[in-house]
């Protein structure tokens, strides 16, 4: 036995033995006191242990024994400890002051070796039983909170966890204040627990899981209102511990199926259906219920995934056929426009996040191909007032842009290109024009801009608008790209491709002029066009060729002769813009000059 095992022991045999004398003498101070040597003397023993492991680098036969010499001396510590709380004689007075204490300093240790976690539980354990459970809660919960800026959250968690999900039930009073205050702080160092690069999926779902039955036990004792309050909290966190989980996989996503199947009873017995989780409905509803009071945004920012986790759980349900049927439901949202629009603004979530598998992206493309299928722009029910979805909607066309731009592969990019088509083509015209407005405004590729110039060209093109004032929309389309808000011409070649788009769609509504004259086509606006946007836009593009033609003269470089191509195609389609609008304006009785 080294002389730091006898001294760390020795001290710690004398200070636990100090806490009964002190009650004896009736000293509260003292054993205040004592108490706290006690931690600091477990905290100094917890240091070296960690500044042992650090320094050990290179393993060798000494580093090895040295290390079984702390695990040794650690558990001698904890065994003493854990012996002193069972005896008998210990007075209910020592129990509680230590266990203010004690929890939080045990838990350092349990990642040292199975013992060392079995001896901490041991510990915690013991404390629950002894302890009234609406003191031990907070005490728990603040040993949680200070675990978080550990190096080893992962396993100085899990004995505070335990400890907890027995407090859960043993709480005999007031069970939905004290679940409130507990599940964020709980939901955070999960969270932190998925951010560890070694952490494994399966042991953060199961201390997931453990809390989440807790929570559970206690709802099933509960009646009425405060039962329902709990239950809507449990449905609360199973989404976002389903958020949490999705995220931790970093191999593939069918390998956390059998953990989510796990979730199944929970979300039965919560009221939770896949088409409400889906539609966000579901969501809406719980939150609802828990947050009727004014002091509830600091506990539903705890919950600030919810959204993503109700939506990855349909997809999980997609992926595996053992989680759930969803065949109706996908049919209820093919049939259901406002059901298909609240589904557009739950599944950006899972596109929109950058810490996911790009599997989970794939598969909420394809789902969304599917609840689009067959819907057509005809059948868009222009008396459905789509207005307030419009926001949710654009914010998932935009996530779908940031799926075409970034996809790792071609054919998830094409089949995220037609799912931006067909979910523009859901949009009922009234809104329709706005969004893509919204969505060229705030791209900052060029390239995508000129893809949603072309969807602008496109829906202009079919049957349901051409009875549509839309003409009216173009001036503001290519005002957007070619007289930009923040001043100055386009830049060549940077914003080429959104150029090109904006001149197809300029010459596209001159060629298909259905307003014989009126609208954007008047006399005004088309002399507006041409002078302020066409031949200012000539000059700059026949400088720009010019330029590129002296350096590929003189460097010869590939990449200026690339410039000029798409040079030339935009000098050719702007020449047979000028061109149009010379006709229009002769048309009108005066040639401009």
């Amino acid at each position: 036995m080294s002389a730091a095992t006898v001294s760390y022991l020795h001290r710690v045999r004398e200070l636990l033995a100090g806490t009964l004398s002190s009650v004896e003498a009736g000293g509260s101070q003292d054993l205040e006191s004592l108490v706290s040597e006690l931690a600091s003397c477990l905290n100094s023993l917890s240091e070296n242990v960690a500044s042992s492991a650090s320094d050990d680098e290179h393993e060798n036969d000494v580093t090895l024994n040295a290390r079984d010499d702390e695990e040794n001396e650690v558990l001698q510590v904890l065994d003493e400890i854990l012996k002193f709380l069972s005896s008998p004689q210990i007075d209910q007075d020592v129990i509680d002051a230590l266990s203010f204490e004690l929890p939080k300093v045990i838990s350092k240790f349990a990642g040292l070796s199975s013992r060392c976690l079995e001896l901490a539980e041991a510990i915690v354990d013991r404390f629950v039983v002894a302890c009234n459970p609406r003191d031990m809660l907070p005490v728990l919960c603040e040993a949680l909170d200070a675990a978080r800026v550990s190096l080893s959250l992962s396993s100085s968690s899990t004995p505070l966890l335990h400890g907890l999900s027995k407090v859960f039930i043993s709480v005999r009073r007031r069970h939905y204040e004290q679940l409130k205050v507990a599940v964020p702080i709980v939901l955070n160092v999960l969270k932190d627990m998925s951010l560890e690069p070694d952490m494994q999926v399966e042991g953060l779902f199961d201390k997931a899981l453990g809390i989440a039955v807790s929570i559970k036990d206690v709802a099933l004792k509960l009646e009425k209102e405060e039962g329902t309050k709990v239950r809507c909290l449990l449905g609360l966190y199973v989404m976002q511990i389903t958020a949490v989980l999705s995220i931790s996989i970093k191999d593939k996503a069918d390998s956390g199926v059998p953990l989510v199947m796990q979730l199944k009873p929970l979300l039965a017995y919560c009221g939770l259906t896949h088409l409400g989780l889906i539609t966000g409905n579901d969501a809406e509803r719980l939150i609802n219920t828990v947050s009727k009071d004014d002091d509830d945004d600091d506990f539903l920012s705890s919950f600030h995934d919810i959204n993503l986790g109700a939506s990855l759980l349909f997809i999980w349900a997609r992926i595996s056929p053992e989680v759930a049927d969803v065949a109706n439901d996908v049919n209820e949202l093919q049939s259901n426009p406002v059901k298909r629009w609240q589904a557009y603004g739950m599944l950006k979530h899972i596109l929109a996040s950058g810490d996911l598998l790009w599997e989970f992206k794939r598969h909420t493309i394809e789902l969304l191909l599917d609840i689009v299928r067959g819907v057509t722009p005809s059948q868009c029910n222009e008396q459905i007032d789509c207005s307030q979805y419009t926001t949710s909607i654009y914010a998932a066309l935009q996530a779908v842009t940031l799926v075409i731009m970034y996809a790792p592969d071609a054919d998830l990019r094409k089949k995220t290109f037609e799912a931006l088509k067909r979910i523009i083509s859901d949009i009922p015209v009234p809104q329709r024009f706005d969004v893509l407005k919204a969505l060229v405004t705030n791209s900052q590729s060029s390239t995508m801009r000129g893809i949603l110039l072309d969807q602008v060209k496109d829906n202009m093109s079919t049957s349901s608008l051409q009875a549509t004032d839309c003409d009216t929309h173009v001036t503001e389309f290519v005002e957007l790209v070619l007289k930009p808000p923040h001043g100055g011409p386009p830049l060549f070649p940077d914003q080429s491709d959104e150029v090109l788009a904006a001149l197809n769609l300029y010459r596209f509504a001159l060629l298909n002029d259905s307003t014989g004259g009126n609208g954007f086509l008047t006399k005004k606006t088309l002399e507006r066009d041409y002078k302020g946007w066409l031949l200012p836009l000539r000059t700059i593009v026949s400088g720009c060729i010019a330029e590129n033609q002296r350096e590929k003269d003189h460097d010869q470089e590939e990449s200026s002769l690339e410039i000029l191509c798409i040079l030339y195609r935009i000098e050719s389609l702007l020449y047979w813009c000028i061109e149009l609008v010379e006709e229009r304006l002769k048309n009108h009785g005066e040639l401009c000059k």
